[in-house]
């Protein structure tokens, strides 16, 4: 047995693939902004996605708005049959399907759309991103923080219901 072992380490868990490691090396997973609810910014990886859709994985859509992305990633050659969409009802649970998704080995791409991303969820990101097997992309709306900041400072931009108050 030892003629067959040779100069290889001898313990298992020291073997490595180096196919599946070079495959799927560490990614990075960009933090974009917008003001156009991502169209502009999904129009400029819509080419990336095209190739990535060919690989047979899937590229998943996290909570994405009505902003037109089927036409858009039809007309730039992705296949959508590839296209795997996810609608969550919060940050949590999107943080945590992207970090699913991105983790799995099924995903080639993963874009997700969200409100905002403090320092605790950037950091977990990051962390996510070393253990990541697909591209990752998270995009910012900025109109939301600006609408959070003014509701703040000029509390007469609340709803109309606050304004009214019930007799008895």
């Amino acid at each position: 047995m030892n003629k067959l072992m040779g100069t290889a380490p001898r313990h298992p868990g020291l073997w490595v693939d180096l196919t599946e490691a070079d495959m799927y090396g560490s990614q990075t997973i960009q933090t974009l902004q917008t003001v156009t609810q991502g169209e502009s910014e999904l129009g400029q990886l819509c080419s990336q996605l095209a190739s990535l859709s060919q690989q047979g994985r899937w590229i998943v859509l996290i909570s994405p708005p009505h902003i037109g992305y089927k036409h858009m990633l039809a007309s730039a050659g992705v296949r959508m049959d590839r296209i795997l969409l996810v609608h969550t009802k919060d940050e949590v649970e999107t943080l945590w399907a992207m970090e699913k998704a991105l983790t799995s080995g099924t995903s080639s791409a993963v874009i997700t759309w969200t409100s905002s991303l403090d320092a605790r969820d950037s950091r977990r990101l990051e962390i996510v991103a070393k253990s990541a097997r697909a591209l990752g992309v998270v995009i910012e709306d900025v109109n939301t923080h600006s609408q959070e900041k003014h509701q703040m400072v000029n509390p007469s931009m609340t709803t109309a219901s606050s304004n009214f108050s019930a007799f008895h």
